[in-house]
C-alpha cells in the first residue's frame, strides 16, 4: 500500500479568479483539487456513483450533458496543468498526454464508460491504454481482465478524484492498493481541519501525519502473538479485514486524543524538539476539528 501525498508549495500567486486575493501555492493546488472533485463527483452522482463525501455542487451548474462535458474537460485540463511540475515533471508531449486523456473522459462518459469501466476498458487501443497508464503512473500494462470494479472505474478518473469505491480504505487504481487521507469518503468537516491544520507543512511532515491518520486501518489489520510478535496482515477480501474508520461510531476527535497519548507515551523516547512539533500538530488538529463540528 502506499500513501498518497499532497505536493508542498509556499510561493506567493494571484488567485486566476480574483476572488481570494493572494494565494499559496499550496492553496492554488488545493483549490484546483476541489474544484475538479466537485465536477467529477457530480457526474459520478449522475451515474449513480459516490464521489467525494466532501465534494460541493460545482460553482458553475451543470446543465445538460454539453455542459457538463465541457466542465470534465475544464477541470481536467486546469489540474493536469497544475501538475506539470509535480507528478508529470518528466512526462514527454505532456500536452498530448493531456488532451488524448482528455479525449478519453468525453468518451467514458459519453459511451457509459463511468457506469460500466471494465467494459469501456476493454474496447480502449492499446495505445489509448497506453495513454491511461502514464496519466496514472502505472508500471506495468493495463490488463482489464485483471481489474476490480473500482480499480477499472479509478482508471478513468484524474488522480485527485478516485474513489474509495467500497470503503474499505483502500483506493484501488488499476491493480496497485493505495492509502489516502483525506480520500473520497473524509468527511467535509474532517477534510477543511485536516487542510488548515496542515497549510504551510513540509512534503515529509504531511506525509508522516497522513500516515499516523490511517494508523487504525493498518493496525486493524495486523495480528500479533502474545508476545507481540507480528503473525500475519489481513488483506482487503479477507474475512478478517476490517475498516474501523467506516465504522459507525469512530472518532475523529477520538482520533487525535488517541495520537496524543500514544505521543505522552513516548516522550522520553524521540527528542524534544520533535515531541513539541507533533504535540502542536495534533491539538491544532483537534481544536480544528471540534470548530468546524466534526465527530
Amino acid at each position: 500500500m502506499r500513501v498518497h501525498e499532497i505536493d508542498r508549495g509556499d510561493a506567493m500567486q494571484i488567485d486566476s479568479l480574483g476572488s481570494s486575493g493572494l494565494l499559496t501555492q499550496s492553496q492554488q493546488k488545493r483549490q484546483q483539487e476541489h474544484e475538479v472533485q466537485n465536477v467529477f463527483s457530480a457526474m459520478l452522482a449522475q451515474v449513480g456513483r459516490q464521489g467525494y463525501v466532501s465534494a460541493e455542487a460545482p460553482e458553475q451548474v451543470l446543465e445538460g450533458e454539453q455542459s457538463l462535458t465541457k466542465g470534465l474537460q475544464r477541470t481536467w485540463d486546469s489540474w493536469f496543468t497544475g501538475e506539470l511540475k509535480g507528478r508529470y515533471a518528466q512526462a514527454s508531449s505532456p500536452e498530448e498526454l493531456k488532451q488524448s486523456f482528455g479525449e478519453i473522459i468525453v468518451r467514458a462518459h459519453e459511451e457509459g464508460g463511468y457506469v460500466d469501466p471494465k467494459g469501456f476498458l476493454q474496447k480502449l487501443s492499446q495505445e489509448e491504454l497506453a495513454v491511461v497508464q502514464k496519466v496514472q503512473s502505472l508500471a506495468s500494462p493495463i490488463r482489464v481482465s485483471a481489474l476490480t470494479e473500482e480499480g477499472a472505474l479509478n482508471l478513468l478518473l484524474p488522480p485527485a478524484t478516485q474513489v474509495d469505491l467500497n470503503n474499505d480504505g483502500i483506493t484501488q487504481s488499476g491493480v496497485a492498493n493505495g492509502i489516502r487521507f483525506p480520500s473520497s469518503n473524509t468527511p467535509a468537516a474532517v477534510v477543511k481541519a485536516w487542510e488548515e491544520t496542515t497549510e504551510g507543512m513540509s512534503f515529509a511532515e504531511k506525509a508522516m501525519a497522513e500516515f499516523q491518520m490511517m494508523l487504525p486501518l493498518i493496525t486493524a489489520n495486523l495480528e500479533v502473538d502474545e508476545n507481540g510478535k507480528f503473525v500475519r496482515q489481513y488483506e482487503p477480501g479477507d474475512p478478517e479485514y476490517r475498516n474501523p474508520m467506516a465504522e459507525a461510531g469512530y472518532s475523529y476527535v477520538a482520533a487525535t486524543k488517541d495520537r496524543l497519548d500514544s505521543l505522552e507515551f513516548r516522550k522520553h523516547e524521540i527528542p524534544a524538539d520533535r515531541y513539541e512539533r507533533q504535540k502542536s500538530f495534533w491539538e491544532k488538529f483537534q481544536q480544528s476539528l471540534i470548530q468546524n463540528g466534526a465527530e
